[in-house]
């Protein structure tokens, strides 16, 4: 579901065979809809929404689950979505900076665009706190049939997986990735077999392929019909991970791996648990784990556990993943990024979301104690991203690759009508305990929109003092100060204007240095920059320089390492005659026109929390001078 990232597999994977980059993707992409079986047609018959446990009811939700299947996953993923790729990456911050992208001519719908993705990210936290928790607790809950009286310790045990889990990402992934791949096939060949055994017992439940079948349940129960949906929907979380790990596996990798393995064990499996609830309609309070042998319980529930603990690694995963994209593109503020591994870039640790996240779940899993009071509040995160997706897949298609109108409105019109109906499905949840998800989502998105405008405001702020350069370098040939040895870089967001830090240091130490750098740090909306178009560089006169650094939202801004590229003979950056001037900004609100009030020392608060240039840039700590200034917001 979301942004999971290669950290929790792509190490220890041949990336050269063919083979090991569909088991890997297995274990990686498909462990959040892998493991939705074990709560999905329990949540549909036992969740209150009244669908009879009879032949037309099992035949109608199957109907309806295997063709949501075909159609939003198949089809809509599959076929379309996956090949909006931002030079290969994929992901709802990817896809908007592709999308802001083709509406350049557009401001209007550009900002809208931005606002999509950025509620479909918001969105993704809400969701990576209740994965991680409804998949846990329905693993944990099987025991409860194994052992009687068992059922107070399911929330206990579930609270100590949950915690390992947690803990141990700080140390990365690396290490157990390899074992991730050859677990989740093994799960989806148990699921297959588990169905296979299911649908022996009652054969004709395969009439469920029909659709008309799903028709024919929404003619006889029009009210019931789309709410339905709320929990039918439980079968496609996991959707986005598919399009969120495009770049660390290709596109054949993942759509070779659901066609030939996911899908039919994923069929397979709700068939077979339909077999099951034709011959036994009491099996509805569990049909997952009542579909395996007495023998098989628990070694099923410990697959099951390893299954979910995957699955939930693979969304907390692409929290990190997210936020550094998200970071790099301006909308979160700068945080501390631990790398896990030497060999693999993508594979990095941010503790701010891990403990977040990891209170987040907790709550969770105190707040409602079991995975069908958890699954009323999934789905509408996970929905509401899916609907954002198919906006901006839409933006790309018709304004980017301009597809025939005639060819793509009534393609996408259909993707945007069966999304709309999902999203429609869940809005209910929001006040039967799906509050929790939204809310994050509205903090999250007034967060980043806080942070984003607060950040242009200050530049703004900042350059209504500044001095032009053009007309300070004027007046060091006039007045010339005294010049050490030495480069001194200063970083800047204004190419055009002298940085606050070179003013007052010259103010107070009364002296220039012999090369001086003016850095400014650019980010595409391309995920990668190559080094051959990484810097751009410009000579003032005077020992003035201006240099540019480009980089793309998964690049690792190393600044030092960078300005090795910047081959010129008037420029120096060996490291012990280097020094880095930063500006620190700090934030006062005022009444001057801008944000609310609120909104003023809420962006206040984030900047003075925020991570340093210092170490987001991998500044030498021995060579930097920091210099403080304050601004009215």
């Amino acid at each position: 579901m979301g942004q999971a990232s290669s950290q929790a597999a792509s190490a220890g994977h041949s990336a050269t065979k063919p083979i090991g980059m569909l088991v890997a993707a297995v274990g990686v992409v498909y462990g959040d809809i892998g493991t939705s079986p074990l709560y999905t047609l329990k949540e549909v018959f036992s969740g209150g929404y009244g669908v009879p446990v009879n032949h037309d009811g099992v035949l109608g939700i199957l109907a309806l689950i295997f063709w949501s299947l075909i159609w939003v996953v198949s089809i809509k993923y599959m076929m379309f979505v996956l090949r909006a790729d931002n030079q290969g990456e994929g992901g709802i911050m990817a896809l908007t900076a592709l999308a802001r992208r083709a509406a350049a001519g557009h401001a209007k719908l550009r900002t809208l665009l931005v606002v999509c993705g950025l509620i479909g990210a918001a969105l993704f936290y809400g969701d990576s706190m209740i994965t991680p928790a409804i998949s846990v607790l329905s693993a944990i809950e099987g025991l409860g049939l194994a052992f009687e009286g068992i059922d107070h310790w399911v929330v206990p045990l579930s609270l100590i997986v949950l915690v390992a889990l947690f803990l141990i990402q700080r140390h990365g992934t690396a290490r157990i990735g390899i074992l991730f791949g050859p677990i989740m096939v093994t799960w989806f060949v148990v699921l297959g077999a588990l169905g296979v055994y299911g649908i022996l017992q009652h054969p004709e439940v395969l009439q469920a392929l029909n659709p008309a079948w799903g028709v024919r349940f929404f003619i006889v129960h029009p009210g019931m019909g789309v709410a339905i949906l709320g929990a039918v929907v439980l079968a496609l979380t996991g959707a986005e991970a598919l399009y969120a790990d495009m770049g660390h596996f290709g596109r054949k990798p993942i759509a070779r791996a659901w066609f030939i393995l996911v899908l039919p064990a994923l069929v397979l499996n709700y068939f077979g648990q339909g077999a099951l609830l034709l011959g036994d309609p009491e099996a509805a309070r569990n049909p997952f784990y009542l579909l395996a042998p007495s023998w098989a319980l628990i070694p099923l529930v410990g697959l099951s556990t390893l299954a979910t603990v995957i699955a939930s690694q693979a969304v907390i995963s692409g929290a990190f993943s997210l936020t550094r994209q998200a970071i790099q593109l301006g909308y979160i503020p700068r945080m501390h990024i631990q790398h896990t591994s030497s060999a693999e870039q993508g594979q990095i640790y941010i503790g701010a979301v891990n403990w977040s996240l990891m209170v987040g779940v907790i709550l969770l899993v105190l707040g409602f104690e079991s995975s069908g009071a958890l699954a009323s509040a999934y789905g509408v995160a996970v929905t509401g991203t899916m609907l954002m997706t198919t906006i901006l897949v839409s933006a790309v298609i018709l304004l980017l690759w301009k597809w025939p109108p005639l060819l793509a409105v009534p393609v996408l019109l259909g993707f945007l009508l069966v999304d709309g109906l999902y999203f429609a499905a869940n809005v209910p949840k929001i006040i039967q305990g799906g509050a929790f998800p939204v809310i994050a989502g509205i903090a999250l998105f007034v967060l980043m929109t806080t942070w984003k405008r607060g950040k242009q405001l200050l530049v703004e702020r900042m350059d209504e003092g500044g001095l032009p350069l053009p007309i300070f370098i004027s007046s060091i040939r006039v007045q010339p100060p005294h010049r050490v040895q030495g480069t001194a870089v200063f970083l800047t967001a204004r190419p055009d204007a002298v940085p606050h830090a070179l003013l007052h240091n010259l103010l107070h130490n009364q002296v220039l240095h012999e090369q001086v750098v003016l850095l400014t740090v650019v980010y595409e909306d391309i995920p990668r920059v190559p080094p051959t178009r990484r810097f751009e560089v410009e000579s003032h006169g005077e020992g003035f320089f201006r240099v540019i650094l480009h980089f793309g939202f998964v690049d690792e801004p190393d600044v030092p390492e960078a300005l090795k590229l910047c081959h010129l003979d008037d420029l120096d950056f060996s490291p012990m005659r280097t020094t880095y001037f930063l500006s620190r900004e700090t934030v006062i609100a005022s009444k001057l026109e801008g944000m609310a009030r609120w909104r003023e020392a809420l962006f206040a608060f984030m900047l003075k929390n925020a991570n340093g240039n210092l170490r987001f840039f991998n500044l030498p700590l021995n060579r930097v001078i920091e210099l403080g200034t304050q601004v009215e917001m």
